[in-house]
């Protein structure tokens, strides 16, 4: 069986490869890993897929780090592999057997909802720092217009990030998106991305990441332009132990935690299950792949939308020591 993920960089995949070891090895199941060079490396995805087939794995656990790699997933299920993805639904959903991931767009409507409450009728001048701007993938969008859905603003095609009006009403009051900026799901690029969003408007009040690594980033370039956790609410997604303790420390604000290591638990347990049975699980109800769950973490809870505390969220939180 083989593991690949998008990088080894965020400690999200580091902490899937973790878990995809200990249940391989409560299995007994020989496990072999890879990884792209960076978020976005098809390339190197589609070479490790080739020689799964090559070495002739029964199945291969993928976080695909994009479209181009659909092709290679075709062949090894061609060549009679069971392909499960984890944490990104591929387009279409049924080019893998089946995807165990996070809700991602219930996770962005959490922090949006979160957001649009907590500004209590502020007018809201967003910024959103997303994962790409030179290809597509469901995690990206999903979470990017959860977000603006939860905040109460219309979104013209939910699969498109970035073409929505740029000022209206939110929930609350009114709102002005000052630009969506890619950061590759990385601190420096979420540095970058941010510096670029307040060239564009300095006012920026709420700041959307894609995850937390990008929200750290965002947050040194806030604090190098003088703007302080009182200035700008950040929300992020991901849930892991340095992003709940930054939740703490009060430089996110909110973020939504995810379940890497349940996904690649049940992966390696539904690939097991398929080559002894060739039964695969069933997607959950109304969707299109397995939801592993998610929560709102904020210590500034707000009503009508149910959250756990920083507390509860480190009890339970993935990537610490």
């Amino acid at each position: 069986m083989s593991l690949i993920v998008k990088t080894n960089s965020n400690p999200f995949f580091i902490a899937m490869q973790d878990g995809a070891q200990a249940a391989a090895d409560e299995n007994g199941v020989a496990l072999t890993m890879a990884a792209g060079k960076e978020d976005g490396d098809e390339d190197t995805q589609i070479q490790a897929i080739e020689a799964a087939i090559s070495k002739g794995d029964a199945g291969i656990l993928i976080t695909p780090n994009g479209p181009a790699v659909l092709d290679a997933i075709e062949k090894a299920r061609d060549a009679g592999l069971f392909v499960i993805a984890l944490d990104t639904v591929p387009d279409p959903a049924d080019a893998v057997d089946i995807t165990f991931a996070t809700d991602n767009y219930l996770a962005g409507q959490l922090i949006g909802q979160w957001t649009a409450s907590t500004l209590a009728g502020d007018d809201a001048v967003i910024g959103l720092i997303d994962l790409f701007d030179d290809k597509v993938v469901s995690v990206d969008y999903n979470r990017d217009q959860g977000f603006l859905n939860g905040m109460g603003i219309d979104v013209a095609d939910e699969q498109v990030n970035g073409d929505e009006e740029a000022t209206g009403e939110y929930s609350g009051g009114s709102y002005t998106i000052v630009g969506n900026e890619a950061a590759q799901g990385a601190e420096d690029g979420g540095r970058a991305a941010m510096e670029n969003l307040l060239a564009k408007n300095p006012d920026i009040n709420v700041v959307y990441t894609l995850n937390e690594p990008t929200a750290y980033g965002a947050f040194q370039a806030l604090e190098a332009a003088g703007k302080g956790p009182d200035d700008v609410l950040i929300v992020s997604i991901d849930g892991g132990c340095a992003g709940v303790g930054q939740v703490a420390d009060g430089i996110i604000d909110a973020t939504s935690q995810q379940y890497p290591v349940k996904m690649a638990e049940l992966g390696v347990e539904a690939i097991v299950e398929l080559v002894e049975t060739g039964e695969a699980p069933e997607p959950s109800e109304g969707l299109d792949f397995f939801n592993t769950g998610v929560a709102l973490v904020t210590d500034q809870p707000v009503d009508g939308v149910d959250s756990i505390d920083t507390a509860e969220a480190a009890s339970i939180c993935w990537g610490g020591e």
